[in-house]
């Protein structure tokens, strides 16, 4: 479907003072180059954008009638297919600037010869022709804008030929070729081709295929072919010959429309073979890539189609490019550029096909002509139609489908662009008589008319009736030329600028009529400035910024669109609100001051758009009339989200009699946890603390810690990009701690808190200094570590929980308030806490008495570090805080010695510091593989130390004994005489030498 406005995308026009009548014409970056018709081998050249007029430049001679001819931005040259004595020959002209300047000299070379040293220093100031020889006749070629490359079509061929620049000297570069690459097809001779960054696209009658060259990694033969199969697309397995399209006097048959894309394409039934030719480069290897194949059905029942009409033309290749990465070419060459996005363009009499090629391949613009067309040219804002009598102006949609191969983050809540499928849309149709040829050049279209004699007179009227019409907005500037039967024009198009507002004001026409022509007329303008904004030649820095004030004007005109209008896209309001930059309080504003239908209900796009700009920490503060408007807008539309709207920090100033008031309204017709948390926040901020105590009574805790699941705003919220407590959680640490805490844990289980988050949060929430723990926070570690099982939270939890512990038992420092739970409560609810082992139960009991606080943090750690799966080397630097003076200190330095594996290691401490704990230590750890610690360290160290009087003598002795017990139980006879001193105080030991061998009896 195509959308009609009657918009003016032409500004004005001038007429080229062409001396002879032109047969093929071409752009530079600078001027447009005219070839004459038969009879002449002339090029005119003449000024473009320089003033109102075409300013003639000069012109230069080729050595045959011209035939085609373009121009290559990169390499400076004009290649040409000229035919002389009914040959045809493809040249290239390189310096042909210079024959402006009056120089006629000219040289003519082959390609790959190189010029001696007399022709080097004069190549500089005269015209090259570089000839360029084919085995067949030239067809057709392409340019390649990004390399320059050539790639020529002749017979059942394509020929590549690379641009090289060959350094003669330091002052001088010469440009030439390379023939590197032939592709070979099998009876398919193409009529139009097209090529761009290794792709290539071929058209022939009515099939198109579009293939990619890629260098090969490996270096393989030089021929290689790609098979494919035969006959594929045959219809109930016919031969191919069968469905060739067949022409006679009364009937003709077509073969049946395909449309393979991507890998299917290799399907197409046309085999290719790759011959490399190149001789300078060992990587001249190619593989072939299969992108879209087509073969066309004509509609013959809708058109009185020809046999020369049923072909396709115009086919183009569009590159649209990244526009931050350009990088200066060497020399004075144009920017190297990296392209984004492809776009393949051709066209029948009576419609056009788009398509994108690059990163994903399908058709996104179908263009019905209302006429038989003669040409079409593509550019990225729009598509130029040439009919007999009419140049018709299409919008594209390569910009919408470029921004989603640059952008990831459009279609999402944050950004937006109009979808590729929207219709394309015809902004104007201009008359002229005799259309013949059409090109684009930047802003301009070129254009070619010959009229019949008979119809000179018809356009002389026409042209004095089009003078007339202020609305074609047509200035022309005729010369005598032009009363010949042909002219050549340069339309110069309305700036993008321009042509915005036209379409701005245009869209004010359906704006309460007609909402889907609103939006797409919008959604047009759109475009436009986009499109304009990734031109990788726009430099003016004044330019730029006007088109983005443009740019952020079309999405708020867009955004205001979708918020008013119930249409099924409301949801985009939000992304294009968020591109236009306009605040909430901006957008409230504008929707007022432009919504004319006061008693209409407003639109679900500016609920929603409304809803999540309240949902998102944002540092904006609606005023307190315009936070009442909010709640008068959601009311009708959305009730239920009234509490969700009241939490967030932008409605801070709103009134809060009224929030009640609305809160009520709301509960009464659907009631939920979450309206009775709002209202006891509300209550809070009135100053009503009974009636917060009602509404936080009429729920179990357990539901209310659900609520607070659902809107955790509630307990907090993000201001000004700071973690800020509300009033009700400051008011439930003071009154209901148990439930804070619970709802915290809730939160960091539901992943609505992160650990770090709710650290900051408890202890802003407790007013303590940044570096300061607040019991509070170690409740929630406590009561975390109960519940979590992320293993990577567990050890974080371990290490602040030790931490903290070991950090109050150094500095005795007793927390600030009563804690939750204690170490028995823990070591009954959660593994993490490990039963406290015997013997160091048996230290802590021989230590002085001390405060409960004190003991409770000293059991918390023991059991702490007595846990399974606590990582001891983790706290080891930790460990330096607790001295081992004292029997505290010393508990904790045995536990992580032990569980580290150091046996040998704690039996000296405790022999050393507590003598004592000795016997409950060995009966408790030394087993097992560990037994052998008895009598190879134990024993030996209490014989020692009994040998020495001292004030531990008995406690020694008595350990001596129960350590002889249990390797007599333990060791057979001979062992355990080898484990005794050889003192000769065999009388000490004969009890146990006796119990030894009594025991070996018995066994």
């Amino acid at each position: 479907m195509v959308q009609l406005y009657n918009l003016h995308p032409f500004g004005s026009q001038q007429v080229v003072p062409s001396k002879q009548e032109p047969a093929v014409f071409c752009c530079s970056r600078d001027a447009l180059l005219v070839a004459c018709a038969q009879g002449g081998c002339k090029v005119e050249v003449f000024a473009v954008g320089r003033s109102e007029f075409c300013e003639p430049l000069g012109s230069f001679s080729t050595l045959g009638r011209v035939l085609r001819m373009a121009y290559s931005e990169v390499g400076d040259y004009v290649i040409t297919i000229e035919e002389k004595n009914e040959t045809s020959s493809l040249r290239a002209y390189v310096n042909w600037r210079c024959m402006s300047t009056g120089n006629s000299r000219v040289c003519v070379r082959m390609i790959g010869h190189h010029l001696e040293g007399p022709y080097s220093e004069a190549s500089k100031d005269q015209m090259t022709i570089i000839e360029l020889p084919l085995s067949d006749p030239p067809l057709c070629f392409s340019c390649c804008p990004l390399t320059g490359d050539l790639l020529v079509g002749c017979r059942n061929k394509l020929v590549l030929f690379c641009l090289k620049h060959l350094v003669i000297s330091q002052e001088l570069t010469v440009v030439d070729f390379e023939r590197s690459l032939i592709l070979h097809f099998k009876s398919f001779s193409p009529t139009e081709v097209a090529f761009c960054a290794g792709y290539v696209a071929v058209t022939v009658e009515l099939e198109v295929l579009i293939l990619r060259l890629t260098n090969s990694e490996k270096k393989a033969c030089n021929i290689f072919e790609s098979v494919i199969p035969e006959a594929y697309l045959n219809e109930g397995g016919k031969d191919e010959a069968d469905l060739i399209q067949i022409e006679s006097d009364d009937f003709v048959i077509c073969q049946q429309p395909v449309e393979l894309l991507g890998e299917e394409s290799r399907q197409c039934g046309i085999s290719v073979t790759l011959e490399s030719t190149g001789l300078g480069s060992e990587d001249s290897y190619y593989q072939i890539e299969y992108i879209l194949y087509r073969r066309i059905a004509l509609d013959m029942s809708s058109f009185a189609y020809s046999a020369e009409d049923a072909k396709l033309h115009s086919l183009q290749l569009l590159p649209m490019y990244k526009t931050e990465n350009s990088v200066e070419a060497d020399g004075n060459g144009p920017p190297k550029r990296e392209i984004l996005s492809l776009f393949c363009f051709f066209s029948l009499p009576h419609v056009g096909y788009l398509y994108t090629i690059s990163n994903l391949v399908e058709l996104i613009s179908a263009y019905h002509y209302s006429e038989k067309s003669q040409q079409a040219v593509l550019s990225p804002q729009f598509l130029h139609v040439i009919t007999s009598n009419n140049l018709q102006c299409f919008t594209v949609r390569c910009s919408a489908s470029a921004a989603r191969d640059e952008d990831p983050y459009i279609d999402t809540t944050l950004k937006a662009c109009p979808p590729v499928s929207l219709d394309v849309c015809a902004l104007r149709m201009q008359l002229f008589i005799g259309l013949k040829a059409i090109c684009h050049f930047k802003n301009n279209v070129i254009i070619l008319t010959k009229a019949d004699p008979e119809d000179v007179q018809e356009k002389r009227k026409l042209s004095r009736r089009l003078l007339s019409r202020k609305a074609d907005n047509i200035k022309s500037k005729v010369s005598p030329e032009s009363e010949s039967g042909w002219n050549l024009y340069i339309v110069n198009t309305t700036s993008p600028l321009l042509l915005y507002k036209e379409m701005v004001e245009y869209s004010k026409v359906y704006e309460n009529i007609k909402t889907e022509s609103s939006i797409h007329l919008l959604s047009e303008a759109h475009l436009l400035i986009r499109t304009a904004l990734m031109d990788p030649d726009l430099k003016e820095l004044e330019v730029k910024e006007d088109l983005q004030a443009a740019f952020r004007e079309s999405c708020a005109l867009l955004g205001d669109c979708y918020s008013r209008f119930n249409t099924n896209d409301f949801h985009l309001a939000l992304p294009y609100y968020k591109m236009s930059g306009l605040s909430m309080t901006e957008v409230l504003k504008r929707i007022d001051s432009t919504f004319v239908d006061k008693t209409k209900k407003y639109g679900r796009g500016l609920t929603f758009y409304l809803y999540h700009s309240l949902c998102e920490d944002i540092d904006e503060e609606l005023s307190e009339d315009l936070a009442a408007k909010v709640l008068q807008i959601f009311y009708p539309a959305e009730p239920n989200q009234i509490p969700h709207v009241i939490c967030s920090p932008c409605m801070k100033n709103v009134c809060s009699a009224m929030a009640m008031e609305y809160l009520q309204m709301v509960e009464n017709v659907v009631p939920s946890v979450v309206i009775t948390l709002t209202k006891a926040s509300m209550a809070l901020k009135m100053g009503d603390q009974d009636g917060c105590r009602k509404e936080l009574d009429s729920h179990a805790e357990m539901v209310l810690v659900c609520g607070l699941i659902v809107e955790p705003r509630l307990l907090r919220q993000h201001i000004k990009g700071k973690l800020v407590p509300t009033e009700l959680a400051i008011y439930l640490k003071e009154k209901r701690p148990g439930f804070l805490l619970a709802s915290l844990l809730a939160l960091h289980e539901n992943s609505k808190i992160e650990l770090e988050e709710a650290d900051l949060y408890i202890k802003m929430l407790s007013a303590k200094e940044q570096n300061a723990i607040p019991q509070f926070l170690v409740d929630f570690w406590e009561a975390l570590l109960v519940s979590c099982s992320r293993e990577e939270i567990v050890q974080e939890l371990h290490f602040k929980l030790a931490a903290q512990y070991m950090w109050r038992l150094s500095r005795k420092e007793f927390p600030d308030v009563k804690p939750l739970k204690t170490a028995e409560d823990l070591i009954n609810s959660c593994g993490h806490y490990g039963l406290i082992l015997p013997w160091v139960t048996f230290i802590t009991s021989l230590a002085p008495a001390s405060s409960q606080n004190s003991s409770e943090d000293l059991s918390k750690l023991q059991s702490l570090l007595c846990g399974a799966c606590f990582n001891i080397s983790s706290i080891l630097p930790l460990l330096e805080s607790l001295p081992e003076d004292n029997l505290t200190g010393l508990s904790i330095h045995l536990i992580c010695s032990t569980r580290l594996g150091q046996y040998e290691k704690t039996i000296d401490k405790l022999l050393e510091s507590c003598p004592e704990a000795i016997i409950s230590y060995a009966q408790h750890e030394l087993k097992d593989e560990h037994q052998a610690v008895w009598w190879n360290k134990l024993l030996p160290e209490l014989l020692k130390r009994t040998r020495q009087a001292g004030d531990n003598y008995p406690i020694l002795l008595s350990s001596l004994k129960e350590t002889l017990s249990v390797t007599a139980m333990q060791l057979g006879l001979r062992d355990f005489l080898n484990v005794l001193p050889d003192d000769g105080n065999a009388v000490f030991f004969l009890p146990h030498l006796l119990q030894c061998s009594r025991r070996r009896l018995m066994t």
